[in-house]
């Protein structure tokens, strides 16, 4: 079943150039130096971080430098389902 969203798949890709944009400025890092770090080059960083175009490769070497791969990994692992009916919850 899918469930109605009003989010598109544009709005994500702003939102994830926005948090590594935001920690990239927490950890005092210049796009400079965190192409060094993530062998993502510098311009492929600034096209990154105003038109939320990058490849999923180098997002991936972007978010291992400014988060860890564990919190990415996170997002598809299945979520604990709840009980639909109270049968469920007694044979549980």
């Amino acid at each position: 079943m899918t469930l109605l969203s009003l989010l598109t798949a544009h709005d994500v890709q702003q939102q994830l150039a926005q948090a590594v944009r935001q920690k990239r400025k927490k950890m005092k890092l210049s796009r400079n130096a965190l192409a060094k770090r993530s062998t993502v080059p510098a311009s492929t960083i600034k096209k990154f971080e105003t038109t939320s175009q990058i490849s999923l490769r180098q997002f991936i070497l972007l978010w291992q430098c400014v988060d860890s791969l564990e919190n990415l990994a996170k997002l598809y692992q299945p979520g604990v389902t709840k009980p639909g009916s109270i049968d469920e919850v007694l044979k549980g």
